[in-house]
């Protein structure tokens, strides 16, 4: 499947009502971005759980839950990306076009959001 298939489909499970005009402030984007961060606060307890109780090991059953809280944070990632008219395939190229630009010029270490 390819970024854009999964957008297609998961916003077909999208449940709140959005208006044309999408602003910052609309509760249907709040929401999404407030689930974002929520699922992969999600992914970091889990991780958190692992470390401390047991000794960084990462069992199946462990890999098998963070996937799911990934999946998580996909959905809410290609949602936001088409409350802004964005594809998800266009904002994963994007990306991957500004990591290798850095790795080229060697600024990947280093702070900055246009190093």
């Amino acid at each position: 499947m390819t970024l854009d298939e999964y957008q297609t489909k998961a916003l077909v499970t999208e449940l709140m009502d959005r208006p044309d005009n999408v602003n910052a402030n609309d509760p249907a984007f709040v929401a999404k971005i407030l689930g974002l961060v929520g699922e992969a606060g999600e992914v970091a307890e889990k991780v958190k759980k692992i470390v401390r109780d047991k000794e960084g090991k990462i069992s199946a059953g462990d890999k098998q839950e963070i996937k799911k809280e990934l999946g998580d944070v996909l959905w809410y990632i290609a949602v936001m990306s088409d409350y802004l008219n964005l594809s998800l395939g266009d904002v994963a190229q994007t990306n991957i076009d500004k990591l290798m630009s850095r790795k080229q010029r060697g600024t990947s270490r280093g702070s900055g959001d246009n190093r």
